[in-house]
């Protein structure tokens, strides 16, 4: 059973996901995670712990999510998509063609 820290500090904080789509969460911290809360808040002059608790999410955020693929290359992408493919039916076929190229 693990013991719970006497200083624990229920946080409610909301994290803005597209438009009014909002995500409400009751968080136990312990005291160490309440200080580098605190530390947070102050250091970029949030208003809350909330925010503080949004913004390390999002420092995360491009660390543990897919990021979405530029535009340029997208089309790059479909350009090579669209290109002339030799086909070979061996690899001897592909070795003859890369040593004659």
């Amino acid at each position: 059973m693990l013991n719970k820290p006497n200083n624990s500090f229920l946080l409610h904080f909301v994290i803005n996901y597209i438009g009014d789509f909002v995500t409400k969460a009751v968080i136990d911290f312990h005291e160490r995670q309440d200080r580098v809360l605190t530390i947070v808040k102050g250091k970029y002059g949030l208003g809350n712990k909330s925010e503080a608790a949004n913004l390390i999410v999002s420092k995360f955020e491009d660390a543990f999510l897919e990021p979405e693929l530029k535009p340029e290359y997208k089309e790059e992408i479909l350009k090579v998509d669209k290109g002339k493919f030799e086909k070979f039916s061996s690899v001897k076929g592909l070795r003859a063609a890369l040593e004659d190229a």
